[in-house]
């Protein structure tokens, strides 16, 4: 999911500089709401994983 947001901040990054804002908008809210659940799924897996250890 990490990488996916990548993809998409690059493709933002680059439409941006293109001039293509509709296209960058749209690719940064995709990247940033990717990037969100990445992290809140990585604290959700950090939490669960601690209580699991024998």
């Amino acid at each position: 999911m990490l990488r996916w947001a990548l993809i998409f901040l690059v493709l933002a990054l680059v439409a941006g500089a293109l001039g293509i804002g509709g296209v960058a908008g749209i690719s940064m809210n995709i990247a940033y709401v990717l990037f969100v659940v990445f992290l809140i799924l990585l604290v959700v897996n950090f939490i669960m994983g601690r209580g699991r250890r024998v």
